[in-house]
């Protein structure tokens, strides 16, 4: 019997992307069910009834909520190919830390002056096919803002 993977996103949530990237290193294939936001489907709401928040991760009915935990699961799961943390405990550990520090901070500094080593690592995995196609148009990205700004003015 094959895995049923669904992947509950919405495709501006950059960690729904980061579930993407994820499954896609992984050769895993999944059924993207894009959630309106503001009128959340049934499914959804029964799949993550604490949060309310995208991504959720269905495999084979289960869910697995919060992008974090989300990859973590994924890598255990489908331990055959590319795994996505170190084995090492103490680099696993750092990269934990590094992702927790980014989903926390990256509004509140200027991440090209503060970080340029992260930044330059965010260039050497663009030129992954994986990450690249994983993320949203940035014409698209950039219009999706700009109405949501404009929305958050206007009220």
């Amino acid at each position: 019997m094959a895995d049923e993977v669904i992947l509950l996103d919405f495709w501006v949530s950059p960690f729904a992307t980061r579930v993407k990237i994820a499954l896609a290193e992984k050769g895993v294939e999944y059924e993207s069910r894009e959630e309106d936001l503001s009128n959340k489907s049934p499914l959804f709401l029964k799949m993550n009834p604490v949060h309310k928040q995208v991504p959720v991760l269905i495999h084979n009915g289960k869910p697995v909520c919060e992008s974090l935990i989300i990859v973590q699961y994924i890598d255990e799961v489908w331990n055959h190919k590319s795994p996505l943390l170190p084995c090492d405990p103490h680099q696993r550990a750092q990269a934990r830390f590094w992702a927790d520090f980014v989903d926390k901070k990256p509004g509140n500094f200027r991440i090209v002056v503060e970080c340029p080593k992260l930044v330059a690592w965010r260039h050497r995995c663009m030129e992954k096919e994986s990450v690249s196609k994983s993320f949203p148009d940035h014409h698209k990205l950039y219009d999706f803002l700009l109405g949501s700004k404009k929305k958050l003015e206007a009220k």
